[in-house]
Parts: C-alpha cells; structure tokens; sequence
C-alpha cells in the first residue's frame, strides 16, 4: 500500500511540476508521402478525413507530421516517377491511393513502409504474400475484388432486377481490375456482360446514349481512378438515362 501511495505521489508531483523543470527532446518529424491516383479536387474529402484521423491520434500536419503530395490526376504512367520522388525525398512512410500506385511504391522501394488503400486484389496482384501475413514492406486496406466478389456483384445485380438480360461494365485505360470474371460470371446468369471503355470525359455522353439505345438493363462500375474523378458526371447520366447501377465506392451514390 505504501508503495502504491509513493509511487501516485511521484505521478502527480511530476504531473504539477513546471514544465520548464524538465529538459524535452523535441518529437522528430515525420514525412508521409501521399501517391494519388485522382486530382485533388476529386479526392479533397478524403485528404480531409485522413488528416482529422492522423490528429486524432496525436499526429499534426505542420507540428510533427508534414504531408508530400504527388497527383497522378488519373494517369497512371507517372506513378513510377512519381513514387521515386517520394523515396529521394526519404519520406518515413509512403501511402498508396490504389493498386496501381502501390505497385509502383513497391517497385520504387523495399525499406520504406507502404500502406496500400484500395486495393482491389492484392494478393493477386503480388502486393502482399497473403492477407493474414504479408511480408515485405507493404500492408494496408483492399477492396478484395476477388473473382467470387465480382460474379457476387452481378449476382446481386441480377436478384434486384429479375428481368435484367444485358449488363455494362465501364472502364477506361486506368481500371486494374480483371474485367473477363465478368464475362464468366454473366455466362453462368444467362446475362449478356458488354465490357464499355470510356477514353475521356467527352466520350462519356455518347457512350450512355448509345448504352441507351442498346438498350443495357443495368450499369456496373468497378474501381477506376478515372472514372471516380468523374463520378458525378457518371451518375448524373446514369440517372437521365434510367440506368440503375451498382459502383465500387459510396461517393457514387
């Protein structure tokens, strides 16, 4: 008993103690460097929320945290010079906003830590050794876009509309998902799987009249950098042609 009374004492004379009595090692400052496959624009809500976490946890921009952005703004050729940037900039952590951005971190190092985000298969796609025990230097969060995942998405697609014959599954140069487990998963649900590639903003209004006159059932959205940039022009033309569509993120909806 008389140790614990000793021991509390200590605590809070310390606790009362003038600051200015104790010598402090200032705390070092770490650099996050942040690979971002859309534009800021784009991605400014999630910029937000991944700085109010970090302070949550003790970790303030400008104090003992500084942030290094690179955009690729939906071009994935320059995440290779890009991630070298970051590593000659010997950022303590590097951050990766989707597979494509994490492959190219983990090819420009293998010291620096990766945390990978969005992921869509990272197993298959050589990121990590398993999901229980990664190895290397990178982890982080996936969207397991898993082939049984994507005939799930169709599955259910098919039990909300009943009727649905034809699908079409946007993409564009910027998409890392393997678009063929589409194409097998239809087979199985006796629906017609029409793979879209979408080039560039101009082409998206076409691209849904002529859905419209094909007369596509439903809309499939899997992960794509280019076209979460673009999403609200998405779902705006989603909605004028009465498409209903199932997406890879909320921010669609």
């Amino acid at each position: 008993m008389e140790r614990r009374a000793l021991i509390g004492g200590v605590a809070a004379a310390a606790a009362l103690a003038p600051r200015a009595a104790y010598t402090q090692t200032p705390a070092k400052t770490r650099r996050v460097g942040l690979l971002m496959t859309t534009t800021p624009t784009a991605a400014a809500h999630i910029v937000v929320a991944f700085a109010d976490g970090l302070r949550e946890l003790g970790h303030v921009e400008g104090k003992n945290v500084l942030f290094e952005y690179r955009w690729a703004e939906g071009h994935r050729e320059r995440f290779a010079e890009m991630a070298a940037d970051l590593v000659r900039q010997r950022v303590d952590v590097l951050v990766a906003s989707s597979q494509g951005a994490a492959l190219a971190a983990q090819r420009a190092t293998r010291t620096i830590p990766i945390v990978m985000v969005n992921a869509s298969d990272p197993v298959e796609a050589g990121l990590v050794a398993s999901l229980a025990r990664p190895g290397g230097n990178v982890t982080g969060l996936s969207q397991q876009l898993t082939r049984e995942i994507r005939a799930k998405q169709l599955q259910l697609l098919k039990e909300t509309l009943p009727r649905m014959s034809r699908v079409a599954v946007l993409h564009s140069v910027a998409t890392t998902v393997g678009l063929r487990e589409y194409e097998a998963a239809g087979q199985t649900l006796e629906v017609r799987v029409q793979v879209v590639e979408i080039r560039n903003r101009d082409t998206l209004e076409h691209t849904f009249a002529a859905m419209a006159r094909e007369r596509i059932d439903a809309l499939l959205v899997p992960a794509d950098p280019f076209l979460f940039t673009e999403r609200q022009r998405v779902t705006e033309l989603a909605r004028e042609h009465q498409l209903p569509g199932m997406y890879s993120t909320r921010e669609y909806a």
